[in-house]
């Protein structure tokens, strides 16, 4: 009789962002770009929930991956704001506990999602903004770079662009360069959820959207589900878009897909669009957008690993 000890469950969905992706509208160059991305930040959640690590601990692996990509629009890749510069925001939730931290307007930190997370289990906030979240990611020690390490020149020529657009009205309608987010569920059967982004390209006045605020863009509860979104953020906010999935599930008995099925429509009904992607205790993985293409993938410690960009091809 074999003793080998059985291999963990676990599994693991990403998100780069959902948006006006179709086929023919990316260059070979930019396809392959975002896949490596997605292939990376999926290897480096698998590690960690490979090696019995938890659902907090894998998502915040697989977003600082994302992170680091210029190809997404989080950390190193953000859009610019209106006045030239980088505030970035994240979020992270722990479905076991539902304990959450959060971060908005950041500006200095490598990985917000890791701010997020010092928030979590390092303070008794959970939101902390601009000022007082860059003080505290230096009272936590986490890596430092100047706000211009965030930009790139394709970000730059895509404000400038918009600002040079004056029957969009300075704001980016587009919604194609997509935040990013990871869910998972570890071998405890916990979930967790995080998500980061630079938000909107020309954006002004300070404007947080969805990916910070629990509930709306970031949600976890072991009695339902994780949820990380993205898309447009003031419609995510209004709908409480993350927190309506979960209500759904746990309280009328829907699975994932229908909920979030469900709540999209209601999104869309309201002028917005986006995605979302999903993580039950029961190891499931799902996914639901009403853009043309999400940038997303999947992997579980049974059924192996694969990435998709277009609305044809499921996780």
């Amino acid at each position: 009789m074999s003793t080998a000890t059985p291999k963990p469950r676990w599994s693991l969905a990403i998100h780069g962002g959902a948006g006006s992706m179709r086929r023919g509208a990316l260059t070979p160059e930019q396809e392959a770009g975002a896949e490596a991305g997605l292939h990376a930040a999926l290897d480096a959640g698998a590690a960690v929930l490979e090696a019995g690590g938890s659902a907090v601990e894998a998502v915040q692996a697989a977003v600082q991956v994302l992170e680091d990509d210029p190809h997404f629009n989080a950390g190193r890749g953000s859009v610019f704001t209106w006045e030239g510069g980088h505030t970035l925001d994240a979020a992270i939730m722990d479905g076991a506990n539902r304990a959450a931290g959060a971060v908005a307007g950041s500006t200095t930190t490598r990985h917000p999602v890791a701010l997020a997370r010092a928030v979590m289990e390092n303070s008794r906030h959970v939101l902390l903004a601009g000022e007082g979240a860059d003080q505290f990611a230096r009272e936590q020690q986490l890596e430092q770079v100047d706000n211009v390490w965030f930009g790139t020149e394709e970000r730059r020529r895509q404000l400038d662009s918009m600002k040079g657009d004056t029957a969009r009205g300075g704001f980016d309608v587009d919604m194609k360069y997509g935040t990013v987010g990871a869910v998972a569920m570890d071998a405890q059967g916990h979930v967790a959820a995080a998500t980061s982004t630079g938000g909107l390209t020309g954006k002004r006045w300070g404007r947080v959207g969805d990916s910070p605020l629990i509930g709306a863009g970031t949600y976890a509860d072991d009695r339902a589900c994780a949820v990380s979104a993205t898309g447009s953020g003031e419609f995510f906010i209004r709908e409480g878009v993350a927190h309506e999935i979960c209500a759904r599930m746990r309280l009328r008995g829907e699975t994932a897909r229908q909920a979030a099925e469900v709540v999209m429509a209601d999104v869309k009904a309201m002028g917005g669009v986006g995605g979302v992607i999903l993580a039950a205790p029961s190891g499931e993985l799902d996914w639901c957008f009403t853009t043309p293409g999400m940038y997303r993938g999947s992997a579980s410690a049974d059924g192996g690993k694969r990435v998709a960009i277009y609305d044809d091809v499921r996780i």
